[in-house]
């Protein structure tokens, strides 16, 4: 599809809003994929392969953690070299084989596998469909943009894990559920290669333009380390957002068993497994929005102090109904915090480098899930999941502690 010239691009939400809105599609479809995930791997675990140890039944989402990690500094430094449709559309290709892989698989080895592919389809897709959405509407609705693209994946990963749980319970672990992949993964590369049109013209837009202080123009390690130790703000959220999949993890790949081994139908365990993302996903459309008016930093502190609370409650209050209630509460805690770390980056970012300062920042935060895993994989074997549970809720309390002593208020004036 042709490029408009330069000279007529604009930036803002509204007059870009077709491409905003095909972008928040293919985000909903890029969470689809791994939400058929969420509720059915973890009882293939346990039920179809015999997996009893949870640290042996978490290596998927090692495996997923670390691909995803790895492949979103790819993905941030490739899509600033070569553009964000082509990172896109390579992302989807990669996930074309994982629902396939998921019903054939005759042992464990073929899932970790999948979810090497996934991590890679997911830091390729998911970074780039970031980039994009920051690259159309300029820097002022930054937290509105942040909160709906993540909102559209995460309300997706919600929807997903319900529907294929339901659709184990009525067929059966395998194959009906990862059908609902197939079809995602095909409708994904289609609308990427047939719509979606490249965003970097609207970086250059807007390098044109005054902008905020940012990470300067260092080399790539430069960046790494800033992004990582040496902005006090960028470390911030680059630690917060390690801590905030690493409670992911804790949900994704611990929780269904717990409850599960506490008699939760399957039904029921899809519920708590979607209500969580999709709480999740429907309020950071609002403390997306939020952080644009009141600021980022006061939002990540509650929002890690929300999510400690949630995880230490599934601890002290069990049973359905208290585990929705912590659910949602953890969902809530993870919309203040989720879009609002993004939009701390990308404030600070200069506009030429966003790619790779935002790629680093998604490496320590989706490395989150593989620390979760094993962390959690370890602490449960060893002493069982309630201790594995209420470390995870200190350590996500500490999170919060230590952006309130670093992180700067870096929402743009004006």
């Amino acid at each position: 599809m042709a490029q408009p010239p330069r000279s007529e691009i604009s930036l803002g939400l509204r007059a870009n809003a077709g491409q905003f809105a095909l972008l928040v599609g293919v985000n909903a479809l890029v969470g689809g994929l791994v939400g058929q995930e969420r509720v059915v791997l973890p009882l293939l675990a346990s039920e179809v392969f015999g997996l009893t140890a949870a640290s042996t039944a978490l290596t998927f989402l090692i495996a997923f953690g670390v691909a995803k990690a790895v492949t979103n500094l790819v993905a941030g430094a490739l899509a600033d070299r070569h553009g964000r449709k082509p990172v896109l559309v390579a992302g989807w290709v990669v996930g074309l084989p994982v629902p396939i892989l998921l019903i054939a698989a005759p042992d464990w080895t073929w899932i970790v596998i999948a979810n090497l592919l996934l991590g890679v389809n997911q830091g390729l897709t998911w970074s780039t469909t970031v980039l994009m959405k920051i690259d159309l509407v300029g820097p002022r609705r930054r937290g509105l943009a942040l909160g709906l693209n993540e909102a559209s994946g995460y309300v997706a990963v919600a929807a997903a894990a319900f529907i294929t749980g339901l659709i184990a319970e009525s067929f059966g672990l395998r194959p009906a559920p990862f059908l609902v992949g197939i079809a995602i993964a095909g409708l994904g590369l289609g609308s990427s290669v047939l719509f979606v049109r490249e965003t970097r013209q609207h970086v250059a837009v807007e390098q044109s333009a005054p902008t905020e202080a940012g990470a300067g123009s260092g080399a790539w390690r430069r960046l790494a380390w800033r992004t990582t130790l040496g902005e006090p703000s960028l470390s911030a959220a680059s630690q917060a957002g390690l801590v905030n999949n690493l409670n992911d993890a804790l949900a994704w790949g611990l929780l269904p068993i717990v409850q599960a081994a506490a008699g939760l139908p399957i039904g029921q365990i899809a519920g708590l497994a979607a209500i969580y993302p999709a709480t999740w996903g429907l309020t950071q459309i609002a403390t997306g929005a939020l952080s644009d008016r009141i600021g980022r930093r006061r939002l990540i502190v509650a929002g890690m102090l929300t999510q400690a609370a949630a995880i230490a409650a599934i601890v002290i209050w069990t049973g359905f109904v208290p585990w929705l209630v912590a659910a949602v509460a953890l969902g809530l805690g993870t919309a203040m915090v989720y879009p609002t770390l993004i939009a701390v980056v990308a404030d600070i970012a200069e506009p030429r480098q966003r790619g790779a300062v935002v790629g680093i920042y998604r490496f320590w935060r989706d490395l989150g899930i593989a620390v979760g895993a094993v962390l959690i994989g370890v602490l449960a074997t060893a002493l069982g999941a309630d201790a594995a549970i209420l470390v995870v809720a200190a350590i996500t309390a500490g999170s919060g502690l230590i952006v309130a002593i670093r992180m700067a208020e870096t929402r743009p004036a004006g």
